[in-house]
């Protein structure tokens, strides 16, 4: 799975946002982390996902392969079977 183009568009201005994809043989989970201390909220309105991280906001539409999105700890992670 790809990541949003919000959020590669935020990793390629800021160093300190970091995106990783991680496959787990029959999962892929990608996570986006928007850097140290900084805390992300999400709300999901229909397709779309609203994340705000700081003072930062960004919204996209959820993937379509996306099987679950959730934030932990101030990071991002968007699951996919």
């Amino acid at each position: 799975m790809e990541a949003p183009a919000p959020l590669r568009s935020a990793a390629d201005r800021d160093e300190d946002v970091t995106i990783t994809q991680r496959d787990y043989g029959d999962e892929s989970v990608l996570v986006v982390d928007f850097g140290r201390g900084v805390d992300a909220d999400l709300d999901v309105v229909g397709d779309t996902a609203i994340v705000v991280a700081g003072d930062r906001q960004f919204e996209f539409e959820v993937p379509p392969e996306a099987t679950e999105i959730t934030t932990n700890d101030g990071i991002l992670e968007i699951r996919s079977s």
